[in-house]
């Protein structure tokens, strides 16, 4: 790989994600050394010319020879750029380069809801902006695909009345009607924070559920290990809705209520 030097990414180091592809730079050479540092270490020299808020919501690139700044995807670009020219090309045109953008900002402006982590007390907090259409969107997209998995999965249960996409997308959408009846007195951002963490976990199981689905096109699966692997996936489930609970300080109320949901909804299917 072609080094990059003398230039600093700012990552979260509070994001999983961030930490893991940041680390891949400087492990496979394509930046040096000193090519990354979290975001909570900045000094109070590159605070002068770093835009501190902007940099929480897209991850910045420290010229640390000129002190300029790239950010977002225009920094990630230049990294990976310099070691693949033709990615740097592709990326840059403008089509792509959008479309870019907007997928980096739907992932960046909704990370705390993919990956949540408790406060920090650190001065500098590498908290990005909330944004309602990035988290309005991100649930939608969730919803869709958590609808697609539960209704393929489904149809491998065959002690179920037969369903369609309509009834899991319904069901999808309920529990964030149902658990949105008890937030009524809170505000809206804690609210749709609630329903990011509220909807990953389901989308957390729908991948759960994948394994499952594939080797499904391959095998002829008993329905107690259908049923078991459900089983197990509902577990783990209420066990990262509890810590994410916990993680907002939210009423545990919300768990209970959580099961409760799926109780009834259960039942409602099984009498249709």
């Amino acid at each position: 790989m072609k080094t990059l030097t003398n230039q600093t990414l700012l990552y979260d180091d509070a994001c999983p994600l961030c930490s893991v592809y940041t680390s891949g730079f400087i492990k496979t050479g394509m930046l040096d050394a000193g090519g990354r540092k979290p975001y909570a270490q900045l000094t109070d020299d590159e605070i002068i010319y770093v835009d501190v808020q902007r940099a929480a919501n897209e991850i910045a690139l420290i010229d640390r020879q000129n002190k300029t700044v790239l950010y977002g995807i225009d920094s990630l670009l230049k990294v990976i750029g310099n070691s693949f020219p033709f990615v740097a090309r592709v990326g840059n045109f403008k089509p792509i380069y959008y479309l870019l953008a907007k997928l980096y900002s739907f992932i960046s402006y909704n990370r705390k809801v993919i990956i949540p982590n408790k406060k920090s007390d650190a001065a500098l907090h590498c908290m990005p902006d909330f944004k309602y259409s990035y988290r309005i969107a991100y649930i939608v997209f969730a919803t869709l695909f958590i609808a697609i998995i539960l209704f393929n999965y489904s149809i491998l249960i065959g002690t179920l009345p037969h369903g369609n996409f309509g009834r899991e997308l319904a069901l999808a959408t309920g529990q964030i009607i149902f658990q949105g009846l008890l937030l009524l007195n809170r505000d809206k951002q804690t609210a749709l924070n609630y329903f990011g963490n509220l909807i990953t976990v389901s989308l957390v199981g729908s991948l759960l559920l994948l394994p499952m689905l594939l080797m499904s096109h391959f095998f002829e699966i008993h329905q107690l290990l259908i049923l078991g692997w459900f089983g197990l996936t509902a577990a783990i489930m209420f066990a990262e809705h509890y810590r994410r609970i916990i993680l907002l300080s939210l009423p545990h109320y919300l768990c209970y209520t959580w099961v409760a949901y799926r109780v009834i909804a259960l039942a409602l299917i099984l009498n249709l």
